[in-house]
């Protein structure tokens, strides 16, 4: 499956307020998953001295795909196409490496 299909068919399990125009509620959901996902983390480092036991990659596989179905939500949303961003990404990426750049902060390095 590529990004635009994920795209595609997880849009047909967007339950949520005003779909089809509403941002905000993808991106706070976003945002929420992201958390889960860095609290697992955390509780790996905390708790099993950085170990990540095969339940905790379930579980951490089953965060990140609502991060992902969340980044689909909120690119649907925009009219964005999920595989244009994930090609723009690295391409930037791999300009900055090319450039000797893809350490340090700010946008445009």
């Amino acid at each position: 499956m590529d990004l635009n299909q994920y795209q595609r068919l997880s849009r047909a399990t967007a339950r949520y307020p005003d779909a089809g125009s509403n941002p905000i509620y993808p991106t706070l959901g976003l945002c929420g998953e992201a958390g889960e996902v860095a609290d697992k983390v955390k509780k790996v480092l905390r708790d099993r001295d950085g170990v990540f036991e095969q339940e905790t990659l379930r579980a951490l596989a089953l965060e990140l795909g609502d991060v992902l179905w969340y980044v689909a939500q909120l690119a649907t949303e925009l009219d964005l196409d999920l595989e244009a961003i994930a090609n723009t990404n690295l391409e930037k990426l791999s300009s900055r490496a090319a450039r000797n750049v893809i350490s340090g902060s700010g946008d445009d390095r």
